[in-house]
């Protein structure tokens, strides 16, 4: 039976799926409804499931890093999620997305040229991400570093993931991911078209 727990984290509503010890699925949300119903809603019907919005204490260290994520730190936490179910570009993808850093924002071209396939598939595989924030699908942008698409919670929500994750760097990185190199850039470099 899958579970999912919610709770508030300072004023931040998060509901996490868990099968088997592993992470599924993530929303959050200033509203516990929201988070909980898009949780629930991404269940098909014949899933079996059951929401606790007391955790148990043994998730407090979970908690606490999803809120580390959501304002903009690296949290010392490792995440366990269930992802080997998906398909080998899926997980190519998410891998690639997972390996931006906080600070750093890519575009959905980069990734599919460090990791194959065009922008489209890439931004198909963001959008049916169902791990926002630990895999920080809001750190990919259009190539002109417009802010794209964001199903977990729309543009608004993305761009205040951003503004968050300042921190001052100037210059563009280069990470090894798989048999490509993925180019990072400041989150600045998005944030100040908006602001």
């Amino acid at each position: 039976m899958i579970k999912v727990y919610v709770k508030n984290v300072e004023g931040v509503w998060f509901a996490v799926a868990f099968e088997d010890g592993e992470i599924i699925k993530l929303a959050f949300s200033s509203d516990q409804k929201i988070a909980t119903d898009t949780i629930r809603d991404s269940f098909a019907e014949k899933e079996s499931f059951e929401v606790f919005t007391q955790p148990l204490q043994q998730f407090s260290a979970l908690f606490a890093a999803l809120k580390e994520l959501y304002d903009g730190k690296t949290p010392e936490y490792s995440f366990i999620l269930a992802d080997t179910n998906l398909p080998v570009y899926s997980q190519k993808v998410l891998r690639a997305v997972s390996a931006i850093p906080i600070g750093y924002v890519t575009s959905y071209g980069a990734v599919a040229k460090a990791v194959g396939g065009g922008a489209r598939a890439v931004g198909n595989v963001m959008a049916s991400n169902m791990l926002p924030l630990i895999v920080p699908c809001h750190r990919v942008v259009k190539s002109d570093f417009g802010l794209g698409g964001y199903g977990a919670g729309g543009l608004g929500v993305k761009l205040e993931l951003l503004k968050r994750e300042q921190h001052g760097y100037n210059e563009l990185k280069e990470i090894n991911i798989d048999k490509g190199v993925l180019k990072v850039f400041p989150t600045e470099t998005v944030v100040k078209k908006y602001c």
